[in-house]
């Protein structure tokens, strides 16, 4: 299946889709040059482009932590954005009322995580006829996700596509089932690999979630060689000074080293024809030589 984001195409034998951005809006000055410098580069290493900020983090791990400028102000610098240097924007929501307004600023409304699950939130986010990004739950099976992606098709948006981000594993801890992009994508449903919210550290700081970066190179290069169709990565000028998962975000200073590998490597993953292991039980005995 081949989904419209914006102007690209998303799925099987289409360019790997980059989603990218900071975590939240910090100010105009960083969103404003983080956008531009992605933008150069998606047109040096020839990438499609969808840039994204969130304009309200409301499930930060405390009360106190930085949530961004919220939903009017937010919209407003997104859309600023995105007539100033000619992006599709993407956003999340968290409240059903968000979804009319945000539908009006945003090319791709995401789904959170914590909230893939909330009928009414997914619905409303399909109804305003733009693309739905579906973050998979930390709790949420591979198949199970597929209910969400219904909910989507059922108000006739067929433009949706998943998110796999890490499952939990114990306390303050993800793992990444590679198995996941495969067993998602057997339904049609394309599948997007969240480079950096895969290495958080949930709650890991106290008041905080903290992340391993440093594995994030090892994991994005597993996804695509398992067959994501597209990367979603949180990027920042100064990554150990963002005010949200600064321990995840990539440095914009080596986004392109990384790119540039990812993309070389999909492009070899796309040239490989698809060998189908029988499964248990279905395997056929080589007829003897004699």
């Amino acid at each position: 299946m081949i989904v419209k984001v914006a102007d690209f195409e998303l799925g099987a034998g289409k360019p790997l889709l980059v989603i990218a951005g900071p975590c939240v809006i910090e100010s105009w000055e960083t969103v404003f040059n983080t956008a531009s410098a992605m933008k150069d580069l998606s047109r040096e290493l020839n990438f499609p482009l969808v840039f994204k900020a969130s304009f309200d983090k409301a499930n930060r791990t405390a009360n106190d932590s930085f949530r961004g400028p919220g939903l009017v102000e937010g919209l407003k610098i997104l859309g600023d954005i995105k007539k100033q240097l000619g992006l599709p924007i993407l956003s999340d929501v968290h409240e059903v009322a968000q979804c009319e307004p945000a539908g009006q600023v945003l090319d791709v409304i995401q789904i959170p995580a914590f909230l893939c699950r909330q009928t009414d939130l997914v619905i409303a986010a399909a109804k305003t006829g733009k693309a739905v990004n579906i973050k998979k739950g930390q709790f949420v099976a591979p198949k199970d996700i597929l209910k969400s992606v219904e909910k989507v098709t059922s108000v006739g948006n067929l433009n949706s596509f998943v998110t796999e981000r890490g499952t939990t594993f114990g306390y303050n801890n993800l793992v990444v089932d590679m198995r996941a992009i495969p067993m998602i994508q057997e339904s049609g449903c394309p599948v997007v690999f969240d480079a950096t919210h895969s290495v958080q550290l949930p709650s890991a700081g106290g008041a905080t979630s903290g992340g391993l970066r440093q594995y994030i190179p090892s994991l994005t290069k597993a996804a695509i060689a398992a067959g994501c169709q597209g990367l979603f990565m949180e990027v920042h000028p100064n990554p150990d000074k963002a005010k949200s998962d600064g321990a995840t975000q990539i440095p914009l200073a080596q986004v392109k080293d990384l790119l540039s590998q990812w993309l070389k490597l999909h492009a070899l993953v796309q040239t490989q024809p698809e060998i189908v292991l029988p499964q248990q039980g279905h395997c056929v005995e080589p007829a003897l030589v004699r």
